[in-house]
């Protein structure tokens, strides 16, 4: 079982590729396609991510694409699951298997869905999913996130690993210190040290396989609300420092989350971290949700007829994404 699950998450951090996270929740595609004056169902939901996954040629940047229950369960036009579908173009297919949040005090969540996981991971695998993710965010200030919070999280998160790699699936974790708030790049630092060494020390208790997991985590950023907006040098050094005392070796790979920055914000930062990494231990490749997926949903906005042009957005972002995870990428490329 260890080296299939070791030879799966190899894979998904495959040289020059990273991952599509398309596993947005009902409620977060609900409030993404509002943005552009659509309203989610079922059936449009799949139409979108049909047209996210049948792009031409986008198996040359993904390795695995993460999906939502519904997803999972969907078929394109032609009436081929997506999962067979993904699975023949060399696209692994992954699942979200958390259940969102549940309240831990006045001000904090912590992530369930551990219930009843086991035997959905079962289904899962006899589906023909390769990888789960389970994420678990942490707001931060002056005060939280709080140590209970950071010690629930990670306990449940390695719950949660432990089932999945029995079920034969590797795990993502991904613990994410949010963009939300006015904290500084340094304060962002320390809690996502914080955070990372919680988890692996819950990991590692666990008796997880570390060579057949992948860590999904935020970079390290200003709040949002702070007005203050970090150089890629910055955001890079900072990164850098987080994971290089706190992620074991065996890791094979950390794929990072663009958690709310822009696609260009994103791609740049990506790119930083991969020219400044010397010699570490692992892959650093991507997970990216909007920064992936923003562009082609402008684009696309439910119509049929901006199919084509959606696709070919979807496909020049993931070139620069792939570009910047080989530290490759230069800024006047996204006008090329």
């Amino acid at each position: 079982m260890n080296e299939e699950l070791k030879k799966v998450a190899q894979a998904l951090i495959a040289t020059k590729k990273g991952l599509l996270a398309a596993d947005e929740s009902a409620g977060t595609i609900k409030k993404r396609f509002e943005s552009v004056g659509l309203v989610s169902s079922p059936e449009l939901n799949r139409k979108y991510r049909q047209m996210l996954f049948t792009t031409p040629g986008i198996e040359e940047f993904l390795s695995g694409i993460i999906m939502f229950d519904e997803t999972v369960r969907q078929k394109t036009d032609e009436g081929t699951s997506f999962i067979e579908y993904l699975t023949k173009k060399g696209i692994l297919p992954g699942v979200k298997v958390d259940e969102g949040r549940e309240p831990l005090n006045d001000m904090e969540e912590v992530t369930k869905g551990l219930e009843g996981l086991d035997a959905r991971l079962k289904e899962y695998k006899s589906l023909g999913l390769a990888f789960t993710k389970w994420r678990a965010p942490f707001i931060i200030n002056d005060i939280y996130p709080s140590d209970g919070a950071i010690e629930e999280n990670a306990s449940r998160m390695a719950q949660y690993a432990k089932i999945s790699q029995e079920n034969g699936l590797v795990p993502i974790v991904e613990p994410e210190v949010l963009l939300d708030g006015n904290h500084t790049t340094t304060r962002c630092g320390e809690i996502t040290k914080k955070v990372l060494t919680q988890l692996f020390e819950k990991l590692k208790q666990s008796g997880i396989a570390l060579d057949g997991l992948l860590l999904k985590t935020n970079m390290v950023l200003p709040g949002k609300d702070s007005a203050v907006k970090a150089a890629p040098l910055e955001v890079a050094q900072a990164t850098l420092a987080a994971v290089k005392g706190t992620v074991p070796s065996e890791v094979p790979g950390i794929v990072f989350l663009s958690g709310g920055q822009t696609p260009r914000e994103a791609t740049a930062n990506l790119n930083e971290i991969n020219k400044l990494k010397g010699e570490v231990p692992w892959q650093l490749s991507f997970s990216f949700a909007r920064a992936l997926q923003g562009e082609p949903l402008d684009v696309w906005r439910g119509e049929d007829g901006n199919v084509k042009m959606a696709q070919e957005a979807f496909y020049k972002r993931a070139k620069l994404v792939s570009l910047a995870r080989q530290g490759l990428f230069r800024p006047e490329m996204e006008n090329e």
